[in-house]
């Protein structure tokens, strides 16, 4: 299996990007492309000490990289020698089974919308980001790939979480709710509302509406909503984790006895640690997009890129595009359904 890496993508450059390619060659037996500038590629890997490109790893040169701070449409429609451009067109013309970037996630998105295409039936991908829970873990999506969504949009974000954690975690009826801010379903803004009574209709363990308290609680294994809300709610998690840790050191350094009783806890702050580790998961699919495809966190550290690039071989191997597009076939007639009753509603 071959699985394409945007090599000099994230915030630290090329060696994570190749530590964590050596290591899923290594421990995974899996062949990685490194696809960037080829100069700066081979530099790095003669820094840590290969005159000779390693066994399972190859390079794909790709001089062009996507200015963080530009549109990424015009940017990936511009620069079709950039990495993440390049990773997508090759998972596209099959010369790789899936991709994997650290890089500007929104020209991540758009390259493998743009190079790869959508799943038949599938009106717009999105991006679900794993959570841990006190249960264990719950999927949201979409976390930032649509802003402004329609019903029929969270309705198929629904099937796609819910074929992903069946496929990634063994769930038989994987259960899901819909973001919103009472547990009643009666309350929410008009998205919540319309999409509420159709969540029943799509064949999915649906468990109605669950409030953000419930994300952490692992309420239910899946969590839909809007790009929009989705992003807040992952950076929020994100900045709130690193506050909490801060804080504790801060308190446990001011008393002589916790500082004893830190020590002696070690072991379950670590634990604890390791699973609100954004690098434990590796990444986020972008599902509903015609092959596989990681979006994993600008900050990556080689253990990142190495899941991501295990949770990538794990999609292709069970056929994850394959079901959805099962999936989407077959409810095309419930969504065409859904979709003209709520045209109607609106005139």
């Amino acid at each position: 299996m071959k699985i394409a890496l945007d090599a000099l993508g994230g915030d630290y450059g090329a060696r994570p990007n190749i530590l964590g390619a050596l290591e899923a060659a290594k421990k995974l037996d899996l062949d990685i492309i490194l696809v960037g500038d080829e100069t700066v590629l081979r530099r790095e890997l003669g820094a840590l000490g290969y005159d000779d490109l390693p066994k399972h790893l190859e390079i794909i040169h790709a001089p062009q990289t996507i200015d963080m701070g530009a549109e990424p449409a015009k940017e990936v429609r511009t620069k079709k020698d950039a990495s993440i451009v390049v990773c997508a067109n090759l998972v596209h013309t099959k010369k790789a089974d899936a991709f994997v970037s650290a890089g500007h996630s929104g020209a991540a998105m758009v390259a493998a919308l743009f190079g790869m295409g959508r799943i038949k039936g599938v009106q717009r991908p999105a991006i679900a980001t794993p959570m841990p829970t006190y249960k264990g873990l719950s999927l949201v999506l979409d976390a930032g790939a649509n802003a402004d969504c329609k019903p029929i949009h969270l309705l198929q974000f629904a099937v796609m979480g819910s074929t992903y954690m069946q496929k990634v975690f063994n769930i038989p009826a994987p259960s899901v709710g819909i973001l919103s801010i009472g547990e009643e379903e009666t309350k929410g803004n008009m998205l919540v509302k319309h999409t509420v009574p159709h969540m029943r209709e799509i064949g999915i363990n649906f468990k109605g509406t669950v409030e953000g308290r419930d994300i952490n609680t692992g309420e239910t294994d899946v969590i839909v909503c809007d790009g929009f809300v989705g992003n807040i709610v992952l950076k929020l998690a994100e900045g709130l984790a690193k506050t909490m840790i801060q804080m504790i050191k801060r308190e446990v350094k001011k008393r002589p006895l916790a500082i004893i009783g830190a020590l002696l806890s070690k072991g379950a702050f670590k634990a604890v640690k390791q699973t609100t580790n954004a690098d434990t998961y590796g990444g986020a699919p972008l599902v509903g997009v015609n092959g596989v495809a990681l979006i994993s966190h600008g900050k990556s550290t080689d253990v990142a890129i190495f899941n991501a690039l295990k949770n990538a071989a794990l999609l292709v191997e069970k056929n994850f595009i394959g079901d959805i597009e099962a999936k989407m076939a077959a409810l095309k007639p419930t969504f065409d359904a859904i979709e003209q009753k709520m045209h109607q509603e609106e005139k």
